[in-house]
């Protein structure tokens, strides 16, 4: 006569019965679980960020590509020699927190291609840097010279001239010379008049190019045109000799 099994072993160790693969239907539940959390912290990612567009370095401008080929590595921010290249925070939400961000404030881009030299994935293209834009500068409204005409330092110091000025000294921006660089954003000293309202942001800002205003003071032609070489000599000189101003160096912080 057969012997029979007894409970404890038909229910193998522990007395739990065997799952799938072998694996216990305890650990099943939390490999379960464990998904389903990474998965609802990728939507409180993208819910609980700002939703505003995160400006990448240049050859970073797909970023349904760069987010998946981009390993936070933080090659491209140790290179960079102007700082311009920051880190993305939980503010911005969890897909982008750790990922390599265009900080102005700290610095403007030359396209000097070391970002890209040094990417191990390929979440950097390579470009050419008379065609490439990373974005198109906006004025905000807190800009001086739209409100006094009394700053023109955005027109004084921009590299590719994508910045002219109207009878009144306000700013016109040419979306197809501006290519995102950020020169203007870093030595606009907006923000450090008007601080006594708590105000974070500078009189211009630049956008990805896809969210660029259309129309206003901001022109726009669908047909490219190639950048001009940038005035490396004319802007350092101009710039430097802003930088002097004890209004934009308190900016810089």
């Amino acid at each position: 006569m057969p012997e029979k099994t007894s409970r404890s072993g038909a229910l193998g160790q522990g007395g739990e019965k065997p799952s799938l693969f072998g694996m216990q239907r305890r650990d099943l539940c939390v490999a379960a679980g464990g998904i389903l959390g990474l998965l609802a912290l990728g939507a409180a990612g993208r819910a609980g960020g700002t939703g505003a567009p995160a400006i990448r370095p240049p050859g970073g401008q797909d970023e349904s590509e760069f987010i998946a080929r981009c390993i936070r590595c933080d090659r491209c921010r140790s290179v960079c020699h102007t700082s311009v290249i920051g880190v993305g925070t939980i503010a911005s939400g969890l897909t982008q927190m750790r990922t390599p961000v265009m900080n102005y404030v700290r610095g403007d881009c030359d396209f000097c291609h070391k970002c890209v030299d040094v990417c191990p994935t390929q979440a950097l293209h390579d470009f050419d840097p008379k065609t490439a834009k990373i974005g198109t500068a906006e004025l905000t409204d807190i800009c001086i010279a739209l409100r006094t005409g009394g700053c023109t330092k955005c027109y004084e110091l921009c590299p590719y001239d994508a910045i002219s000025l109207s009878e009144t000294n306000a700013p016109i921006i040419d979306a197809n010379r501006c290519n995102g660089c950020g020169t203007c954003v870093n030595v606009c000293p907006a923000n450090v008049f008007q601080s006594f309202k708590g105000e974070t942001v500078r009189g211009i800002r630049i956008v990805p190019d896809a969210q660029t205003v259309r129309g206003g003071a901001t022109e726009r032609d669908t047909t490219p045109n190639p950048l001009p070489e940038r005035s490396k000599s004319a802007g350092k000189t101009a710039k430097a000799a802003s930088l002097s101003d004890p209004a934009v160096r308190e900016g810089q912080s």
